[in-house]
Order: structure tokens, then sequence, then C-alpha cells
């Protein structure tokens, strides 16, 4: 995404994705190994980076990585460093292919592997379908909600196709117009299964709407109203999570406006609100706006919200830096289980060390990147 306040850089969103392609395999999501608490053991000296170093996409990653902007005038964010201490939640489903895996399992001898593979790799995160294809939708999507219910786990999956996406910046892409999107939605929502999923449905879709005109607007609102109630009647535990951008964008006010034009206060459609979507802004800060959004937006008090905390551990640079900003760290682990009055879930969509662009083709993973965020 581009100018204003967050962005996803597309493979998926405003996201460090895992991007679920048509690759031959049928499934493009973040892996599910261990489900136990990553040790905490003391980090080695961070090693120079080598040569087996992985910045080239794996076959299952998308060229595009959508990611979320960081506000024009960030206020400094509360230090909040945490790194995983408690365990990822045995409730999330964390799919066997990624670019994390793909590069723990070609790097053994990488003085960074085990922190890479124990605090990044052994984590839950989304798996995302950022490309129109929709003669094979289906079957990707249900390779994953299967996958997932065959363990008894919850799979994070990631619609990422609206037409106009990222308004034309580094995650440009979709459907071709919102009548392609909508029977490309049908077809996704075919393959959710029957099991408890969460969808995160178009991370920016609403938060960076001002680019469209009104009539754009109002049309793209309209469409993911229907996707909501497409996706839901598919599914009916489908737990499907609308675009709130983050913290540091919109005033909830704002926000909730958009948000109800675009279905989200009707259970017939959503579930709550999704934010922070490959960005850096606190938890405690996503929180109080969720909230605030939550509050103004209005609908059944079960309406709540799922925070991407995949890289919040340090908060949000003071200098509004969006793309692989240095001194960023893990944030907490993912799991539905938080403790917080309406709020879902922290999730990881946002795979990290997946480029946003800077420490590598966007979408890419960076081996460098991801030690620098597991040790920080």
């Amino acid at each position: 995404m581009v100018v204003a306040a967050s962005v996803v850089v597309a493979v998926g969103t405003a996201t460090g994705m895992i991007s679920a392609l048509e690759d031959g395999t049928g499934s493009d999501e973040a892996r599910p190994d261990t489900t136990h608490s990553p040790s905490l053991e003391t980090l080695p000296v961070v090693p120079p980076p080598s040569a087996s170093e992985s910045a080239s996409p794996s076959p299952s990653a998308t060229p595009t990585l959508k990611r979320m902007k960081a506000s024009p005038k960030p206020a400094p964010s509360r230090t909040e460093r945490q790194r995983p201490t408690t365990p990822a939640s045995t409730a999330l489903y964390r799919h066997p292919d990624s670019q994390v895996l793909d590069w723990v399992r070609d790097n053994a001898g990488d003085p960074r592997h085990g922190v890479i593979q124990s605090r990044i790799a052994a984590q839950p995160a989304a798996v995302w379908f950022a490309d129109f294809t929709p003669d094979t939708i289906t079957s990707r999507v249900r390779a994953v909600t299967s996958g997932a219910a065959a363990q008894g786990r919850v799979p994070l999956v990631v619609a990422y196709a609206i037409p106009d996406r990222d308004c034309g910046g580094a995650s440009q892409g979709g459907a071709p117009d919102l009548g392609a999107y909508d029977d490309w939605i049908d077809r996704f929502a075919a393959g959710l299964g029957s099991g408890e999923v969460i969808v995160v449905l178009e991370p920016d879709s609403v938060a960076q709407a001002e680019c469209l005109s009104d009539g754009e607007r109002a049309a793209r609102f309209a469409s993911l109203a229907r996707a909501g109630r497409v996706l839901k009647a598919a599914n009916p535990d489908a737990r499907v999570y609308y675009d709130a951008g983050h913290s540091g964008w919109h005033a909830a006010g704002k926000q909730a406006g958009w948000l109800r034009q675009a279905g989200a206060a009707s259970a017939a459609s959503s579930d709550g609100i999704f934010s922070n979507v490959s960005n850096f802004h606190t938890t405690a800060d996503e929180i109080a706006y969720d909230r605030q959004v939550l509050d103004a937006l209005g609908g059944p008090a079960s309406l709540g919200a799922v925070i991407d905390t995949s890289r919040n551990g340090n908060g949000a640079p003071a200098d509004g830096e969006w793309c692989d900003p240095a001194g960023r760290a893990l944030g907490r682990t993912p799991t539905l289980s938080t403790g917080e009055a309406r709020i879902h879930g922290y999730v990881w969509v946002k795979l990290p060390g997946e480029s946003d662009g800077c420490k590598g083709t966007p979408g890419t993973f960076s081996a460098s990147y991801a030690y620098d965020l597991a040790s920080s």
C-alpha cells in the first residue's frame, strides 16, 4: 500500500504473507510444526549474512506482498518489547509450506537457524490468497481448511483480490472488476468447509479507500458487504473480520463509518474487525483503538477484533517508516485466548522476515531481517 497510513506489500497485504498461489501443490501458508512454546535460550552473536540467505521467492510465494503503511504523523508508541514467552495456541493452524520453512529446511547449518526456526517458523500464521485465479481458488482454499480440520486446528486465511487494491501501489493487482471479484469470493467461500476458520477480508480495502471516488467507494463497500454474507452463508462457523487499518491512521469514528457501509456491523456478514496488518503499532494501542472503532461501529455485542502482532514488539518507528524498518521485534505469539474484552485474537498475518520491499524484493524472505526481528 502506499502513502498515508498503512500499506501492504502485495503478496497479500499489508502483509508479510504466506501466499497461497497456484504452484501445483495446492497449499501455500505458514507451516505447522511444533506447538510447544519456543525456548528463550541466550541468542548467539548476530552472524554476518551468509551466501545461503534466501532473497529469492519460494515456489509458493507470490511476486508481491502487501504491507500496510505507517501513519504520516505517527505518535511515538510505547515500547512493547515482547519476545514470544507464551506457548503458541494449539488451536491455530500452521500450514506446512512457507518461505521461512523452506529456509529452515535448507539452512540447518546457519547459526541463525535455531532462532528463526523456534521463534518464527514454529508459529501459526496466515495463509494469503492474493492471486486472481478463479479456476483454482476453491481447491486451494479447501486444501488449507481441510488440512487444519484434520489436525483439529483453526486456519487463518486472507482474501486479497479486491479490484484496485493498494491504490496502484506495491501490492496492486486483484480482480479486474467487482463482478469478477464477486465470482471469485463465491468460489473462495466454496472452499471454506464446515469447520471453524478465520477470514481476514481484504486488508486495506476499507482504510485505504480514500483513493476511490465516492461512487467507486460505495460500490467497493457494497461488494465487501456481499462478500461477508457469502462467506458466512457458505460456512456458519467462519469468522469474518473487516479492515480497520491501525491506530496511527484514521480516527475511530471515520473508520467505523466506512466499516458500517462495508457490512462490518451486521452479524450476517461480520464477526468484527482486524487491525495492524503488516504494521508495528503496539498491542496496547491497537486494543484501545479497536475498542473505540467497535463502540462507534455499533452492531451486536459479539463483534470483536483480531490484531496482527507479528512485528509490533517494539512499537512503530517514531519517523513513520513502514518498509522493513530497523529496530522492530516480534510481538505476542498467536493465540485466540487474549484475556481482553472484545479482542478475539492475536494473530500473525504478516509473516516475520518476509520483506516489505526494502530488505529484498517485496514478499520474499530475508533471513537477516527475520533474525533481527527474532533477536531484538
